[in-house]
Order: structure tokens, then sequence, then C-alpha cells
């Protein structure tokens, strides 16, 4: 039986395959990857809470870092004297039952470093939660109109918290 057209004068076999089937195949696969990939990168590891207890929750204290342009620390708006000081703090802090919250202000202009140097402090000390607080994102680098110009390197009192 040989493959040809249905006209018997030639007797020749056709010499060309037909890939309209090959084609619809991959069409059908392509589709399918397309669909199925996003599923597969967007996989995110959870630890759910136990909803076997219905405790009070207890208020947790909350300590402010802040660190100024030129990489000054302050524990609460009072002025800490070096990192050791501050690491020999949050280990004391570290220790309380619940631990407290660690809210660290930085100003936009301090070094990365530092603020590296002070997270590994917090870390070392046992803080478990670190937040970042921060200005709302409305007039981000806009001094105030009355300000006086080193006013605008202040960090703000307020600020909302991201964590």
């Amino acid at each position: 039986m040989s493959l040809g057209n249905f006209d018997s004068s030639g007797g020749q076999p056709m010499a060309e395959i037909n890939t309209t089937p090959l084609v619809d195949v991959m069409l059908v696969l392509l589709v399918i990857f397309i669909i199925t990939a996003p599923l597969l990168t967007h996989a995110i590891k959870l630890d759910l809470p136990q909803a076997d207890a219905s405790r009070a929750t207890e208020t947790v204290d909350t300590i402010t870092l802040s660190i100024d342009p030129a990489g000054g620390l302050y524990w609460n708006n009072e002025p800490v004297a070096d990192l050791d000081t501050l690491s020999l703090r949050l280990a004391e802090a570290a220790l309380a039952t619940p631990k407290p919250d660690l809210h660290l202000r930085a100003h936009n202009l301090t070094p990365y470093e530092r603020i590296a140097q002070v997270m590994s402090a917090a870390q070392r000390a046992g803080m478990n939660s670190i937040g970042f607080v921060t200005n709302p994102a409305s007039g981000i680098n806009q001094p105030a109109a009355n300000s006086a110009p080193g006013d605008a390197d202040a960090i703000p009192a307020g600020g909302g918290a991201s964590h």
C-alpha cells in the first residue's frame, strides 16, 4: 500500500509528511504549560497557627530603635553609646517574657551597613520580631514649607509600622 494522492495515474508515493497533527499536539502542550507554569512558581510554605488554644493575647512592649544618618543609635529616643551597649540592652530585652517587638526606624540616608549591623545584633540577642517603621508614601523627601534646613534630615517622631 503506497501513500500518495488518489490519482492512480502516477503511482509514485507521496514524499510530504502531514504536519497538522504534530502542530495540534504541540499547541495543546504549549497551552497546558502556559497554564500550569505559574502555579508551580508561586508555592509558598506557610506555618499556619494552631487553633486549639483560646488564650487572651498578651500586650507586648515595643522598643523603638532609631538610626540617624550618621549612624547614631537611639533606644526609645535615648542615645546609645555604641553597638556593644546596644547588644547588651537587646540581650536584656530578649530575656523578658513575652519578648518585646523591635521597631527599627532608620533615616533614608543611613548606610545599609549600619542597619545590617543593628539587625545582626538584634538577631544574636534573640529578638525574633523586628519591624521597620516608615513614613507614608505621600510627601516623600519633601520638607515642610516652614521647616528649617536641618529639619528635613531629622527623623520624624511619627510614622507607620510595617511588619
